[in-house]
């Protein structure tokens, strides 16, 4: 299995970037999807996550209103649509991918850095 994440980069504060995880080796439209981030001296924290179908989403308080998650499954790829970004923001971004029936995310990807710039 391999959750390849992409899209991450340097932007101001009040930018915006649109992050890609594309997945292979799984059945794509059997996993809630998650993306999770881990800034500096920090531990990793729950960014937001998707359901099978992706008509169920769910946030973090921190990103409400300014993030979005979304998910082709016939391109068996999940997005994180960041806009107005802070300089809190700034992380390494990891998508995930869990079964139903388990509690814990089963794969991992690399991650993607994003810097926001003040």
């Amino acid at each position: 299995v391999q959750l390849q994440a992409s899209g991450g980069g340097l932007v101001q504060a009040g930018g915006s970037l649109r992050l890609s995880c594309t997945a292979s080796g799984l059945t794509f439209g059997m996993y809630r999807m998650g993306w999770f981030r881990q800034a500096p001296g920090k531990e990793r924290e729950f960014v937001a996550t998707i359901n099978r179908s992706g008509d169920s989403t769910d946030y973090a308080d921190s990103v409400k209103g300014r993030f979005t998650v979304s998910r082709d499954n016939a391109k068996n790829t999940v997005f994180l649509q960041m806009n107005s970004l802070k300089p809190e923001d700034t992380a390494i971004y990891y998508c995930a991918a869990k079964q139903v029936a388990t509690t814990r995310y089963n794969y991992w990807g690399q991650g993607t850095l994003v810097t926001v710039s003040s």
